[in-house]
C-alpha cells in the first residue's frame, strides 16, 4: 500500500486557512496514488488552546463531514491526524478515522495529556482505544505523547494491529527523543510505525521529521524540516515475517509483569 504522510504548515488558530491547506494537500496525496492518508495532531487550530471556546470544532461535525466526503469522493482511507473539538461543554484532542467508503472507522481522544503545554489545563482525556481495519489491515492509531506510554502501545500491537499511526505535535527541542522512541515502538511491538509531524515556526516551534519505520526499525523515510507531503510504499508482509523470526508474543510472560517485587 501507499502512504501519504501530510506534514503541514498548522497556522497558529488560522482554521480556515488550515483545513484549506489540508484539503489541497489530501487531494495531492490522492494524485500521487496514496491509499492511506495521514495528518498530523491538532491541525485545525494548532495549539491556541486558550482559544478553543472559539474555535474547536463542536463535536466534531465539520472534521468528519469534510474528512468523509474527500475519502469517498478520493477513494482513499484517511487517518485524520487530529483536531480540536468541543463536547457536552468539554475540550477534546480528537482524531478520526475514515474509510475510502467515508465510513468513520473510529473517533479517540488522547490518552494521556502534556502537561509541558499545558493541555491538562484545557483538555479532557480520553479512555478509549483506537483500534480498526483498514479494508484486511489491523491498524490502530495515538497522539503524539501517548508514545512515551510503551504499554499503551502494545495494548494495540496486541489487540491486533500491524500498524501504528501517529499524529503529533513533536517540538523542536526534543525531536530526538521522537525518532528514538518511535524506533524503539516499532521494534518492540514488531510493527510499522508511521508518525506524522507538523512544522512551523512562530509562536510554536515544530520542524517535522516525520517517519514511517518497518518492524525491524530501519526508517522507511524520514521528513524534512519544512512542510511536505511524501507518499511512500509500504509492505505489510513484513510484519508477519518478522514476527515468525523472532516471536516476541509467544515468549511473553503476562502473568509475571504485573506482580510487585519486594525489595528487601
Amino acid at each position: 500500500m501507499k502512504i501519504g504522510c501530510i506534514q503541514m504548515n498548522v497556522g497558529f488558530g488560522k482554521v480556515e486557512e488550515n483545513y484549506e491547506r489540508a484539503e489541497q494537500l489530501i487531494r495531492e496525496a490522492a494524485s500521487k496514488g496514496a491509499d492511506i492518508v495521514v495528518l498530523p495532531e491538532m491541525w485545525n487550530t494548532g495549539y491556541a488552546l486558550e482559544k478553543l471556546e472559539e474555535l474547536a470544532d463542536k463535536n466534531g461535525n465539520r472534521t468528519k463531514a469534510f474528512l468523509q466526503h474527500l475519502a469517498s469522493e478520493l477513494g482513499i482511507h484517511i487517518i485524520g491526524g487530529s483536531v480540536a473539538t468541543k463536547e457536552n461543554g468539554k475540550f477534546y484532542n480528537t482524531m478520526y478515522v475514515v474509510n475510502r467508503d467515508g465510513e468513520l472507522l473510529s473517533e479517540y481522544s488522547k490518552v494521556h495529556l502534556f502537561r509541558l503545554m499545558d493541555e491538562e489545563k484545557y483538555l479532557e482525556a480520553g479512555e478509549s482505544m483506537n483500534r480498526f481495519d483498514l479494508g484486511d489491515l489491523p491498524a490502530a492509531a495515538v497522539i503524539c505523547y501517548d508514545i512515551r506510554f510503551p504499554e499503551w502501545l502494545r495494548a494495540h500491537a496486541l489487540a491486533g494491529a500491524k500498524v501504528l499511526f501517529v499524529a503529533a505535535q513533536w517540538p523542536t527541542p526534543r525531536i530526538d527523543h521522537w525518532k528514538t522512541l518511535l524506533q524503539a515502538r516499532a521494534i518492540e511491538n514488531q510493527c510499522f510505525v508511521v508518525a506524522v509531524n507538523r512544522i512551523s515556526r512562530k509562536p510554536e516551534n515544530f520542524n517535522g521529521q516525520s517517519m514511517v519505520i518497518e518492524p525491524w526499525g530501519e526508517v522507511l523515510w524520514t521528513g524534512a524540516e519544512d512542510e511536505e507531503l511524501a507518499v511512500i510504499d509500504v509492505d505489510f508482509s513484513k510484519v508477519d515475517e518478522v514476527r515468525t523470526r523472532i516471536p516476541v508474543y509467544d515468549d511473553r510472560r503476562p502473568e509475571l509483569y504485573g506482580k510487585v517485587v519486594e525489595q528487601k
